[in-house]
Formats: structure tokens, C-alpha cells, sequence
């Protein structure tokens, strides 16, 4: 069987250790020298760099995040052990881990980081398609005559360079699509490296939770749940006439998915699904005037956003999160795309005021979705809001001013909320 020793490289046939180095590390797989999809998914990427710039924290649990009020952005192996989790409120990963060491995001550092093991990725192949910070979809097809070894190899050579340099580890999950390389990459961490072959893809997902399938939340769980799926196996049973017509969309995608079918390829270019800005506050608040304050200044974030890569949007969200962390979502489509903050801002106002009053907030974010080019947005006039074309005309002059004279140039009086 192809076998790959992950620390010397040798390449050989089947043995429980490298017959060079004698390293138990040994990766053996019947298709390790032909797939090439690949997904590399950094190990606690923000608290493996605050232990590799802090040694002293080398053996203690680490949470990435915000005070008591904030949530866990990540956390160490040593504190996920304790069952602390990405997105917990931070009070409840305390009780969970009390003599966790708490460590303020530097998004700087770890975006410098990213940076560099981009540069890496990029190394090996054009194909990358970052996720985010710490992670990315690789495709390796084609490469092993430029790099005189299969991708493979390449891939471990890459998680070796990030340790040596960076000083950061990641895992490794190769198959023959995207979806299949992502649930790899899940199956060995830290430090480790999956495959999933085609030969063997409907026997390894037959029994496997359909919760596995990236994007299935709580609530499209909770609709497979009532239609009986809870496995991969569950969902074969289904024709895709019948999928579609309960679930739309996705209920064709989940047919293919449930036979590891996956045609998405690994895009360069992939483009941007939603630009948002949200914020979570020290104390909740129910304060009228602080949470149009806010709308405010989030609605002029997400513009400036989108005006600077250019882009446009038809569909507006509002994000709230209650006391108890219950979230609520509203959601409101345009009739014409629009970057305009005015437009962001009225819009998010108007699904602000369809909620119930008097309710406190720890979580406030505004959105925009359904993104296109910017070139065709905003050229329509509102005849129910004949004030609004004026208004566009002076947030156009106003950025002009402030990309000139900075941005705090002119400044709205809701903004100082």
C-alpha cells in the first residue's frame, strides 16, 4: 500500500514505521499519490500563536475572546478538553475552565501570520481558496510534475514548513472534492492528516450524522430531524424530486452530498457571499438611542466596505442577540442593489422597529447579502422617498471629503450616539 512517512518524507510500501528514519509517523492510504483536493485547516490558529509568542503559556488553557460579557473566538486543545467551544459566552467558559489564561484577539499578528501561510499554500499551487484566517481549500492537480513528488507529499512538507517557520501547526484532510476534504481535515487534530478516497466514500459516510455536512446548522438540522434524516444513509433513501421539493435548494444538494458528490472546484477567485459588521456590547442595553447609534455606525461600516471592493447588495440583515443569547435574524430584499449607507441604515431601522420594544441586547450586526457589481446600484429613484436621491447625492460628496481629509472629516450627528 503507498505509504508516506510525515517525517522525513520517504516514500515506500507499507510498513508500521518509515524503513528510513524509523518514525511512526506514517501516513498509508490504496489512493495516497492521486488525490489532490486538499483542505488545511490551522490547529487553535489564534491561541497556537499567542503560545508560540508567550512559551510560558505553553502548557495552560488558553481562551482567545473578549471579558466576561465577550464569547470565545477559540481556545486551546487543553481548554476544549474542559469542553470549551468557539463562540460560548465567555462566563460560561469560565465556570467550565476557571484558571483558563484569557488573551485579547491581536488581529494584526494573526492576519500577518495568515499572510504567511498563504504565501506558502500559494508555493505549491495557484488553486488556493482561503475560508478564512486559518483555513483554505488547496487543489493540487497537475503539480506533481513541477514539484517531482505527488501533492501528498507536498501537503505534509507544508504542515512541516508552517511548524519549522511559523512556529504553528495545522491538519490536513485530502480526497477527490472539496466536501469530503473538509470532513477529513476534521477526522485526525491536532496535527494531523486524513484521506478519504473514492473507493471507499459511500461506505465511509453511510452511518456518519448528516450534521457533518458543512452549513447544516440547528435549524436545517431541526428540519431533517422532522423528515426523519439523521443520517447519510437516511438521506439516500430519499428521491431528489422529493429532497427538492421539502427543502429546495438544498435538498438537491444534500442528495449529492449523501453520495459524496461535489463538483464545486477550487476557486482563486471565490467571491465575496456577504459583507456585515456587528458588535457585542460591555453591559445589555434596551436604550432606543444607543442601539440607533449603533445601526448608525454599522450601516456606514458595511458601506464603506462594500464601496471599497466595489460591491453591492439586494438583500439587508439585522442580527440581534437577547440576554440569554437567544438570536434574532430579520431580513428585508431591495428592489435594486445599493451600497448607500442612508439606504443600509432606514432599512435596518425599519426591521429594527418590526421587534419588539423594550427588549435589551447584548448583540447588534447589520448586513448585506445577495452581493453583485456595484456599476448598476442606486440608480433608481424612490418615488415613495423623494428626499432619498438628495441624500445619496451628499454621502457620495461626503466620501470625496473624507477620502481626502480623512474619516473623521465630517461625522453624522446619530453617529455620536
Amino acid at each position: 500500500m503507498p505509504s508516506l512517512c510525515r517525517a522525513c518524507f520517504t516514500r515506500f510500501e507499507t510498513g508500521a514505521r518509515c524503513p528510513a528514519c524509523r518514525s511512526p509517523r506514517v501516513l498509508a492510504h490504496p489512493e495516497l499519490w492521486d488525490l489532490s483536493v486538499a483542505h488545511m485547516d490551522c490547529d487553535a490558529f489564534y491561541a497556537s500563536i499567542e503560545k508560540r509568542d508567550a512559551p510560558e503559556l505553553a502548557d495552560k488553557p488558553v481562551i482567545i475572546g473578549g471579558g466576561r460579557r465577550g464569547v470565545v473566538s477559540t481556545a486551546c486543545y487543553v481548554a476544549r478538553i474542559r469542553g470549551v467551544r468557539s463562540a460560548m459566552p465567555m462566563f460560561k467558559a469560565l465556570e467550565l475552565c476557571p484558571d483558563a489564561v484569557i488573551v485579547k484577539p491581536r488581529m494584526d499578528v494573526y492576519a500577518e501570520v495568515s499572510r504567511a501561510v498563504r504565501a506558502m499554500m500559494l508555493d505549491l499551487t495557484p488553486a488556493v481558496e482561503p475560508l478564512s484566517l486559518d483555513e483554505a481549500f488547496l487543489d493540487l492537480t497537475g503539480t506533481a510534475r513541477m514539484h517531482g513528488a505527488p501533492p501528498a507529499v507536498m501537503l505534509a512538507k507544508l504542515v512541516a514548513r508552517m511548524k519549522a517557520e511559523l512556529g504553528i501547526t495545522g491538519s490536513i484532510g485530502l480526497s477527490h472534492n472539496k466536501f469530503l476534504a473538509k470532513i477529513a481535515s476534521d477526522l485526525d487534530k491536532p496535527s494531523g492528516f486524513a484521506v478519504i478516497g473514492a473507493a471507499e466514500t459511500a461506505d465511509f459516510l453511510r452511518d456518519k450524522p448528516v450534521r457533518m455536512i458543512w452549513g447544516v446548522g440547528e435549524a436545517t438540522q431541526a428540519s431533517l430531524d422532522r423528515a426523519g434524516i439523521r443520517t447519510f444513509d437516511d438521506l439516500r433513501r430519499w428521491d431528489e424530486r422529493d429532497l427538492t421539493a421539502r427543502f429546495g435548494a438544498m435538498g438537491t444538494r444534500l442528495w449529492h452530498l449523501a453520495r459524496g458528490e461535489d463538483r464545486r472546484r477550487v476557486s482563486a477567485n471565490a467571491p465575496v457571499k456577504s459583507v456585515s459588521n456587528e458588535t457585542t456590547f460591555h453591559e445589555d442595553t434596551s436604550d432606543p438611542e444607543l442601539l440607533d447609534g449603533h445601526l448608525w455606525r454599522m450601516a456606514e461600516k458595511v458601506s464603506d466596505r462594500a464601496k471599497a471592493k466595489g460591491l453591492a447588495g439586494r438583500v439587508v440583515v439585522l442580527k440581534l442577540k437577547r440576554a440569554d443569547f437567544t438570536l434574532i435574524s430579520r431580513r428585508q430584499s431591495l428592489r435594486e442593489p445599493t451600497q448607500i449607507a442612508d439606504r443600509l441604515y432606514r432599512t435596518a431601522r425599519d426591521l429594527m422597529d418590526q421587534v419588539p420594544a423594550g427588549q435589551a441586547y447584548r448583540l447588534l450586526g447589520v448586513g448585506l447579502s445577495d452581493l453583485c457589481d456595484a456599476s448598476g446600484a442606486d440608480r433608481t429613484p424612490d418615488l415613495l422617498d423623494p428626499q432619498a436621491a438628495r441624500r445619496s447625492a451628499a454621502e457620495r460628496a461626503t466620501d470625496r471629503i473624507r477620502a481626502r481629509f480623512g474619516p473623521d472629516a465630517i461625522l453624522k450627528g446619530r453617529a455620536l450616539r
